[in-house]
């Protein structure tokens, strides 16, 4: 009898598959575009994140991630440079799943965030050292700060 925990593992023995999503830092001079989706926290409260899914069949992660952005926030980006990716866990339905996501920056194009899908409650722009703050989760705050540190870079090497 093994004494290791069973942390997120399904009878036989198997655990679930990594889920992988892709998203975006999406920039529009000193902003950023968030959104609130309807999906609640756990606790019930609303969220501020960044626009992100999940990888279609197909796809690769950067055209999900260009994808996602223009269904959710109403924004069509032009892909900069890959930011990284985080990984976390969740629990649904009892089960613990495990979870990657790998970010992209974005420069905006063209769009409006009027147009976003009905998985979101609103999507708007805000300031990106704003976000790096107060967007809901720790991972999103950083690849924003990530985000910021590469155009800062850019900006000095012009």
């Amino acid at each position: 009898m093994s004494s290791k925990k069973s942390r997120g593992r399904r009878r036989g023995g198997k655990r679930p598959a990594r889920e992988r999503s892709a998203g975006g830092v999406v920039v529009r001079g000193d902003e950023v575009v968030v959104i609130v989706p309807t999906r609640r926290a756990s606790d019930g409260s609303r969220v501020l994140a960044l626009p992100k899914g999940h990888i279609d069949p197909g796809e690769n992660a950067l055209q999900a991630a260009t994808r996602e952005v223009r269904e959710e926030t109403g924004i069509v980006g032009e892909p900069v440079t890959e930011l990284g990716e985080t990984r976390y866990w969740y629990r649904r339905d009892g089960q613990t799943i495990p979870k990657s996501v790998c970010f992209y920056l974005f420069s905006y194009v063209e769009g409006s965030t009027d147009d976003h899908d009905d998985e979101v409650e609103e999507a708007r722009w805000i300031a990106l050292a704003d976000a790096q703050s107060e967007l809901s989760h720790t991972a999103e705050r950083e690849m924003v700060a990530r985000a910021a540190q590469y155009l800062e870079a850019e900006r000095k090497d012009r």
